[in-house]
């Protein structure tokens, strides 16, 4: 869907009434948003499927994951459930959704859990999350549950905290199509609690879980996390309102995030712009500058890769990536900054040798000396800062 940018005003006016149209005819997305297993997602999203049912709602279990858990397992009675589509993969029998059912069942509001999911090869979509938007576009309404450590922009936290790097995640842009996000908030006391008493887990798993993902203050870090993201989507539902503009206030600026061709940490980098646009609540460009030295032809196909996987990554996380070419990556950065309204830079803080500083080759440095017209935020990463901690102090 076009979103109207760079027409004529008129031409713009009438994408932006047609967005607002198609927007219409889309299905609404109520996320239940949980810090761990066993907060009560799935059940929570069971009981509102009862009630929605109790007052004539057409509803339907699309994929529910219930993990043996009895009390969860119980409220699937009484709940119409769409048939699992089988495929044989490797000599194994596996089930996943199946949305092209879905969509011709057509029902008001379908349920679906664990939306992080990767499905299974020859599977229509590859994650579930994509199956879920082929189901709003088609005018059916989602409800669904995922966990926080499943948000792209935080994968390099949750593994910073808990040690453990989540394989399955859902962009940002997803969640912030989402119309509701809920979050179901436990004690990790009362959370600990359950997994003790085996609602959580097999008695066989609970000593291995408690001594690695669920440790108190891997919970608590999760439970914060959890929370923040619920009040950033409300303050983004409240501000995405159509709102007059006061005598004296102008609209907030822009966040620009400059990426290399194959920088070492440009996840980490997108991901920090990520989740800095979400608190600043602001659109945000990704900007990559082909200069001469770096012409297709001229940089090797794995640079190539790593460059349009990143791309990729930042179309996903919710960013408008653009590509220009220019001869000096500052000027070209900060021209592009101007005509933009870009209030903040982010920049990552990139090595530099002596010789290049004392020539100001620097990009970090040329960009501090010349942006004073916008916030510039520069990114270090975790060995980087693991390095200067581990410095011996000097001696006064």
């Amino acid at each position: 869907m076009s979103s109207g940018r760079g027409l004529p005003w008129r031409d713009r006016r009438a994408a932006d009434f047609l967005e607002l149209v198609e927007r219409s005819k889309r299905g609404r997305l109520k996320i239940y948003l949980g810090f761990a297993a066993g907060v009560g997602k799935t059940y929570r999203m069971l009981e509102e499927a009862h009630a929605l049912k109790e007052r004539g709602i057409d509803v339907v279990l699309g994929v529910i994951e219930t993990h043996g858990r009895k009390e969860t397992a119980a409220l699937l009675d009484g709940l119409p459930a769409m048939a699992a589509r089988h495929f044989s993969h490797r000599g194994i029998s596996l089930s996943e959704m199946d949305v092209d059912a879905i969509i011709a069942r057509s029902p008001q509001i379908v349920l679906v859990d664990e939306i992080a999911h990767t499905n299974v090869p020859g599977s229509k979509n590859n994650k579930r999350w994509q199956d879920v938007i082929d189901i709003l576009d088609a005018g059916i309404n989602v409800l669904g549950a995922v966990n926080v450590q499943h948000v792209e922009s935080l994968n390099d936290v949750i593994e910073r905290v808990t040690s453990v790097r989540v394989r399955e995640t859902i962009p940002d842009s997803f969640l912030q199509q989402a119309d509701q996000v809920v979050t179901l908030d436990l004690t990790v006391e009362d959370l600990l609690d359950r997994l003790r008493s085996g609602k959580i887990y097999s008695a066989d798993k609970v000593d291995w879980a408690l001594s690695h993902f669920f440790q108190s203050h891997n919970l608590a870090m999760l439970r914060e996390l959890a929370l923040r993201e619920v009040a950033e989507c409300l303050d983004r539902a409240v501000t995405s309102q159509p709102q007059p503009l006061q005598a004296g206030k102008s609209w907030g600026g822009k966040l620009l995030c400059c990426l290399s061709s194959s920088p070492p940490h440009a996840r980490t980098l997108l991901r920090r712009s990520s989740r800095l646009a979400g608190r600043l609540n602001t659109d945000w460009y990704v900007l990559y500058v082909e200069t001469p030295k770096e012409a297709p032809h001229l940089i090797d196909a794995t640079a190539q890769r790593h460059l349009l996987a990143n791309m990729e990554l930042a179309k996903e996380l919710g960013a408008e990536v653009v590509r220009l070419r220019g001869d000096d990556p500052v000027a070209t950065v900060l021209a592009f900054a101007q005509a933009h309204h870009i209030s903040d830079v982010v920049i990552g803080r990139a090595p530099d040798t002596l010789f290049r500083q004392f020539l100001r080759q620097s990009f970090t440095l040329r960009m501090i000396e010349q942006s004073a017209a916008f916030d510039l935020h520069i990114v270090s990463f975790p060995e980087e800062r693991n390095a200067i901690a581990s410095k011996p102090e000097e001696s006064p």
